[in-house]
């Protein structure tokens, strides 16, 4: 990590420039993203336990800069705020921000597919905004770095720099909801699987919730087709991960202000205004998902059932203005304006309104103050990434009582267990929550918002970036653990020279995934005429030896490759072909199973559509490649799990492939098929590749000078990886070509 450096990418930088009689100034921004990283980037500078303290800052400044000024803009972002501005036309930004970035991914990501509007020109302008970021990036990126791309805005970025900077380190965080596969599908195919590409191009990619997780990694499955593991995907030959980082606050600033004189007197004049009522605060940005207009109704609900509760308490709702002059941003703000007229007008008195509106920004020290006095904290959105307003409020309880009430669909929710959890379509359920927030014992207030409170100390907003920082390191570190067992070309020349010098050479080759790549039809799979002069020129070769080892039907070996002057191994080891010599059993075994199996797996195949059975002589196989792959994967499960119940204590194996489940004999197995042919000479060169989980057994049971390949990056016995049938058959025309130089 010498030298490096952290580079933040997001859509605004921490700064807006503004013009004022002529004169540009920059203005700091005070939103929850700039808030918790400078929290972080602060801890950085005080923090003896990493070399990562410089970081720059890359953005759009918020307006259009004429060239004449750009220069001293960058100069001023520098000096003052570690930032590089990413200068776009105002025109364009405007068609990327509130067109595709708002018109399309927002409202799709919040669970409003009616209000998702597709455009071609947005998406361009989504791509080309992306672009300017990528050259902007470029610009100041080193080796060394580590980026960090936040948010929605950027999510082509992580791809775009990638193909520019294949090493780059990247993390890329999500802060609103990913949503789920059938909503993301919604998107054109093309556009969503851009995004999902541009997603992949970064290490790690972080979600707010485990539920945000999986659906991305249930898109990416069903969209591009890449399975995951425990997060874990490989996208070429590349590590990549995805995991759950939920973001906190910055905890002290909130419950240490609580005690500052501003937020003192700020308070003061609040209670002299609101003395003797309970307070109910509710903030938030005026936009369609925080659910202000089913908040407003829920609260009516319950001042008409609750009259005893008149004169007595009040809702302070604050809303900030957000995407001003946007229509239907417009039309909720009319909508909030007529209700809150309404329910005062119906329910108010001479001497008590019972909403207290104020639409507009509130200064730190007064939201504090909001927070600290207020009884209930009343939070409903529809859908939203996290919500950071329930945990400002919690910390800012520093006398303890309080009552959260949130929505079941913020992703606060999974954190903040101990609020009174409701689903805010319901105005019943919200009109009960508030009665019951108000008439909750003290006792119960203190003991769950002290919980809540250890909760967010524990995991605030530095912890956040910490954990996910290093969590980026980790993966990078697990890159390089398997690139070092890739067949680099150090290892290649190494595997040459000791076939060069060898006198008798054997070559232990798979068939599916190894010499041919996998079809969803394994009839459909014979090998190409290239492929077959290719083995038989290496068969030709004078002191080399080849076995195809494969999990065929020893009559489908035949058809295809009969003309092979090879030794053949079917069914994973239960049949052995010698050259010109006939098929013999390896040992004896029984078929009498498949009897009682066969109907089992029908059955499942029948259930499972684009699954079928495969049967041979003495194994069976149910193959799911070409089914839907999480209800196959899902299926696969069940029935194995079956499968090995009926076997148990039989002897009979049950063995999980590549989309396939197998039923054999068991202690029959490919490691005893190599060995049986490695007896047959003194072999002083062994080259065995497989693709498969069944291949392991002759990568164990070969010498350990032996040459194992496994195809595919996954973890195995074998020496080294090569990424798919391509590497191998480029592997086994160089093995050609040195034995012909030899010659």
């Amino acid at each position: 990590m010498a030298d490096a450096r952290l580079i933040i990418a997001s859509n605004r930088l921490p700064f807006t420039v503004v013009e004022d009689e002529g004169k540009l100034e920059l203005k700091a921004s005070a939103g929850g993203l700039v808030t918790g990283l400078s929290a972080y980037l602060d801890s950085l500078q005080h923090s003896a336990f990493t070399e990562l303290v410089e970081y720059v800052w890359l953005g759009w400044p918020g307006a259009s800069i004429k060239d004449e000024h750009k220069d001293h803009i960058r100069e001023i972002a520098a000096s003052n705020f570690n930032a590089h501005p990413v200068f776009v036309r105002e025109e364009r930004m405007e068609a990327f921000y509130h067109g595709f970035c708002n018109k399309t991914i927002w409202p799709l990501f919040h669970y409003f597919p009616s209000y998702v509007v597709y455009e071609k020109e947005s998406w361009k302008s989504y791509k080309e905004v992306n672009e300017y970021f990528l050259d902007a990036i470029m610009e100041v990126l080193r080796p060394n770095d580590i980026l960090w791309i936040h948010d929605y805005h950027l999510m082509l970025l992580p791809g775009m720099i990638r193909r520019k900077m294949p090493e780059a380190s990247i993390g890329f965080f999500l802060h609103i909801p990913f949503p789920s596969y059938e909503l993301f599908r919604l998107l054109p195919k093309k556009w969503a699987s851009e995004i999902l590409e541009g997603l992949l191009g970064a290490d790690l990619i972080g979600f707010h919730t485990h539920d945000y997780t999986q659906y991305f990694l249930r898109s990416v499955l069903r969209i591009l087709g890449i399975e995951a593991s425990m997060g874990q995907m490989f996208v070429g030959d590349r590590l990549v991960k995805a995991n759950t980082f939920p973001m906190g606050i910055d905890f002290f600033r909130f419950h240490n202000a609580v005690s500052s004189k501003e937020t003192q007197a700020e308070r003061k004049k609040l209670e002299d205004t609101l003395s003797g009522l309970k307070t109910i605060i509710s903030v938030d940005r005026l936009d369609y998902s925080k659910g202000l207009l089913n908040r407003l109704e829920g609260f009516e609900l319950f001042l008409k059932e609750n009259p005893q509760w008149h004169e007595k308490m009040v809702l302070l709702l604050v809303v900030v203005p957000s995407r001003i002059g946007v229509d239907r941003y417009q039309a909720i703000k009319t909508k909030i304006d007529e209700m809150v007229g309404s329910i005062n007008g119906r329910f108010g008195t001479l001497n008590w309104m019972p909403i207290i509106y104020k639409y507009g920004h509130v200064p730190f020290h007064q939201l504090v103050a909001l927070y600290s006095m207020s009884d209930v904290a009343l939070i409903t959105p529809l859908r939203d990434g996290m919500n950071l307003v329930s945990k400002e409020y919690v910390a800012s309880r520093k006398d303890m009582p309080g009552v959260l009430i949130l929505s079941e669909f913020a992703g606060a929710s999974k954190e903040l267990g101990e609020a009174i959890l409701i689903n805010p379509n319901d105005r019943e359920e919200i009109a009960s929550a508030i009665r019951e927030a108000l008439e909750m014992p003290l006792k119960e207030q203190k003991k769950r918002i002290g919980v809540m409170q250890n909760r967010l100390k524990n995991y605030d907003v530095v912890k956040w970036a910490t954990s996910f920082i290093d969590e980026l390191e980790g993966i990078k570190s697990e890159q390089k653990r398997f690139q070092t067992r890739m067949l680099n070309a150090n290892a290649k020349k190494e595997l040459l020279d000791t076939f060069e010098r060898a006198k008798r050479r054997i070559l232990l080759l798979d068939y599916d995934g190894t010499l041919v790549p996998f079809v969803g039809d394994p009839a459909k799979a014979a090998p190409p005429a290239e492929l077959l002069k290719l083995l038989q020129e290496l068969s030709e070769i004078d002191g080399v030896d080849i076995v195809i080892i494969s999990g065929r039907e020893r009559a489908v070996l035949q058809s295809w490759l009969e003309d092979l002057d090879a030794g053949f191994v079917a069914e994973h080891g239960v049949w052995i072909k010698e050259k010109g010599k006939d098929w013999e059993l390896l040992r004896p075994v029984s078929a009498d199973w498949k009897r009682e199996l066969l109907p089992l797996l029908i059955q499942y195949a029948d259930k499972v559509p684009g699954s079928f059975v495969e049967e041979k002589e003495y194994s069976l196989s149910w193959h799911y490649r070409k089914a839907d792959p999480e209800h196959a994967a899902d299926v696969a499960r069940e029935l194995t799990d079956i499968l090995l119940r009926f076997t148990a204590n039989t002897n009979v194996q049950v063995m999980q492939g590549s989309k396939v489940i197998e039923i054999r004999n068991a202690g029959i197995d490919k490691g005893k098929a190599a060995l049986y042919f490695l007896s047959k000479a003194d072999y002083d060169f062994v080259l065995a590749i497989g693709d498969d989980r069944t291949d392991e057994d002759f990568f164990r049971s070969l010498p350990p000078s032996a040459w194992t390949i496994r195809v595919g990056m996954v973890p195995s016995s074998a020496r080294s990886n090569v990424m798919s049938y391509k590497d191998v058959r480029k592997l086994l025309k160089e093995i050609n070509n040195c034995a012909r130089s030899e010659g």
